[in-house]
């Protein structure tokens, strides 16, 4: 009897679905059994993402792929179409791993409302790489023991979400210890107050949008006389989060309901 986990990527042609998809050819307990891309929907998936062992036909929809019988979807999509993925897939009878960023408080409410019914995991991870896990892992670490902190969202000029989908698993990730001390309260600043960022779950979030950079993030904590920075970096290629990715859709089957954030489950 087959005890791998079926796989279907949504997004399985773009930066980071062609690369989870690449590197499941040779993930054992993981069968990839489904492909969407509406681009090239009709062709092998592996002619068109340079793995020509994977013959898989690429569907057109989420709603065709979940045919083939998955057990997990990764959604790598578009928030503007995200949700409804998420939901589909879980009425269905599929757990879902999702990378997409730029749902809301209120979409996730939703997500987690139709997982707890459905009795599915969800499990949203801003960002698989590992570097980036660990620093919410720290920061929240430090939050416990420093009152005094911001956060800072590097990403290329054309990325439309703000604050990214990492900064804001952050924020929600520290507001479950506490909020941020503010020495100077948002309504006594002097200028504007957009200048102090957007307080987001008791955090102060920054958002930087330049090119040149991929995703940067910064949880910068202060006490008197010093100051504690971590920061995470991620170059051009989706090689890192690759094994996060393995990671999450190994974990989420063992999940009810929505969990943010890969660090929920590294030791689950």
């Amino acid at each position: 009897m087959n005890t791998n986990i079926a796989v279907c990527i949504a997004g399985a042609t773009g930066w980071a679905g062609s690369a989870l998809a690449r590197a499941l050819v040779d993930v054992a307990d993981l069968d990839l059994v489904a492909a969407v891309s509406r681009t090239h929907a009709g062709a092998a998936l592996g002619s068109v993402i340079g793995r020509p062992e994977l013959t898989l036909e690429i569907s057109a929809s989420v709603g065709q792929a979940l045919e083939l019988g998955p057990d997990v979807l990764v959604e790598y999509t578009h928030p503007d179409v995200a949700k409804g993925h998420i939901l589909m897939a879980l009425r269905r009878g599929v757990h879902v791993v999702v990378g997409t960023s730029g749902l809301s408080d209120a979409d996730y409410r939703e997500i987690d409302a139709v997982a707890q019914e459905m009795g599915k995991g969800v499990l949203a991870c801003g960002n698989f790489a590992l570097g980036a896990v660990l620093l919410q892992k720290f920061a929240a670490m430090a939050a416990k023991h420093i009152p005094h902190w911001e956060i800072i969202d590097y990403a290329h000029a054309d990325k439309v979400d703000s604050p990214s989908g990492t900064a804001l698993e952050l924020a929600n990730r520290l507001a479950t210890i506490r909020e941020s001390t503010l020495d100077v309260p948002l309504d006594e600043v002097r200028g504007p107050r957009e200048s102090r960022g957007a307080r987001l779950g008791g955090s102060q979030v920054h958002s930087v949008r330049l090119p040149g950079y991929v995703i940067s993030l910064e949880a910068i904590f202060g006490l008197p006389d010093q100051r504690l920075t971590l920061r995470f970096d991620s170059g051009a290629s989706a090689e890192p989060y690759v094994a996060g990715a393995v990671m999450a859709i190994r974990k989420v089957g063992r999940l009810t309901g929505l969990h943010r954030g890969l660090d929920s489950v590294m030791e689950f």
